[in-house]
């Protein structure tokens, strides 16, 4: 990994929890910058983003991650999905409602244009990039 993409992977997080950001915008510079993945893990504070060739990059967040609710609540996680799309709420308020919704972390996917986001018991509720279609 070179430096310059771990600047990028450091901009998005940067960006992301600032609300500076777009979900949209930052899968762009990610793509860019030839990142396939990354994986917001919300019971360790940290976003990992790896490239096609297995090398990572692990950002530690600088904000609290607020106490995940034990069920896993999919219509939840939805909604605050669909919330974040409309740009009702930034990166912070998704965090606190998909960790309300019982929501460990989640996985974005770049390649397959997909998050996946996970609860407790293994949980898994699947949301395709606006623009991507179902395989």
């Amino acid at each position: 990994m070179t430096q310059d993409q771990i600047n990028v992977a450091d901009e998005c997080a940067e960006l992301s929890a600032a609300g500076k950001i777009s979900f949209g915008a930052v899968v762009g510079k990610l793509i860019a910058a030839g990142f396939e993945r990354y994986h917001a893990d919300y019971s360790r504070g940290e976003t990992t983003y790896y490239l096609p060739d297995a090398s990572s990059h692990v950002v530690k967040w600088k904000h609290t991650v607020p106490t995940i609710a034990a069920a896993f609540l999919a219509s939840a996680v939805e909604a605050a999905v669909r919330q974040s799309q409309r740009g009702e709420i930034k990166y912070e308020q998704f965090i606190q409602q998909t960790t309300a919704a019982g929501c460990v972390g989640y996985f974005v996917q770049i390649t397959g244009q997909r998050v996946q986001y996970f609860g407790r018991d293994g949980d898994v509720h699947t949301e395709w990039f606006p623009v991507a279609t179902k395989k």
